[in-house]
């Protein structure tokens, strides 16, 4: 019963605010999307990102232990899915990048915050950089036919990523004013990001629910039992272990919509995809919770 009601506990904020941004948009209230994503990826996320690895005290052995895996993890999942994509012959354009990449920095970071505090946080912060990297480049790739490396060096998040590791590194610290200002704009990212996914979901439509259902399943299968077995393999002690599996289990990124819509993939195929891994996960990762606590 006390472990039913810490994974509520930690799972139900996360899905509330998502709620909060779903039903507010059902209502017809106004709410700028693109100013919202442009602001907290641009200033809110970026600083939370550096201030948590700034202030991180996971030692420099075990973070760079889980950087390891985070990539290993994902070159894995890339591998598997890209098998799987082949044997069942689906359009790799549409379908590959939902299945890689999931939604590590609106649902992954919060849900990593709420269930391992500032330890898990600066895993997790980890997980999304490296995530982030591998979107920019090969996600792009995948979905456009064509590189995007350029993107990356013009991401907020990347310079805070690197910035952040660098003051880890030299055990630097900004001034307090500054640290404070950033630390209230990191503040924002959390419910700002949880917020906007209910609103992407509540805005999105699509007639592929058949398959979207059975991939999105399959997706959960996969990341589960990949990221249990790298965690095991880079002997990742709780926390990290936790984050690890957390991180690899989150559904589709609402980002793989907007490229396929951009690059003219099947942006209904996709958007069933975000759509019904999200609602799954509400079921699923509590579960997830349930098995690493």
């Amino acid at each position: 019963m006390n472990l039913l009601l810490t994974v509520f506990e930690i799972a139900a904020p996360v899905f509330l605010l998502s709620a909060i941004g779903f039903v507010w948009v059902k209502l017809g209230f106004e709410y700028r999307l693109q100013f919202v994503t442009r602001f907290a990826m641009t200033l809110a996320v970026p600083s939370l990102i550096f201030v948590a690895l700034m202030q991180t005290e996971i030692p420099g052995g075990d973070l760079s232990r889980f950087t390891l895996a985070t990539i290993a993890a994902n070159l894995v999942l890339a591998v598997v899915f890209w098998v799987i994509v082949k044997v069942l012959k689906l359009e790799q354009r549409t379908y590959l990048s939902p299945l890689i990449f999931g939604n590590t920095g609106n649902l992954g970071l919060p849900l990593c915050i709420f269930a391992f505090g500032q330890a898990g946080l600066g895993y997790a912060v980890i997980f999304l950089a490296v995530t982030a990297l591998f979107s920019f480049t090969y996600g792009i790739y995948l979905v456009a036919g064509k590189g995007a490396f350029g993107q990356v060096i013009r991401q907020p998040m990347v310079w805070a990523t690197l910035l952040g590791a660098l003051f880890l590194w030299q055990d630097w610290e900004t001034p307090l004013f500054l640290t404070n200002t950033l630390d209230l704009l990191g503040q924002m990212a959390v419910p700002m990001m949880l917020v906007t996914v209910g609103v992407a979901i509540a805005r999105l439509t699509s007639r592929s629910l058949h398959r979207a259902i059975w991939l999105s399943l399959l997706k959960l299968a996969v990341c589960f039992a990949l990221g249990w077995g790298v965690a095991i393999l880079f002997g990742l002690e709780t926390i990290a272990f936790g984050v690890l599996v957390l991180q690899m289990c989150t559904p589709v990124a609402v980002t793989s919509y907007l490229l396929a819509e951009r690059f003219e993939a099947d942006a209904d195929a996709v958007a069933g995809m975000v759509m019904v891994s999200t609602v799954l996960s509400v079921a699923a990762l509590p579960g997830v919770l349930a098995i690493v606590l």
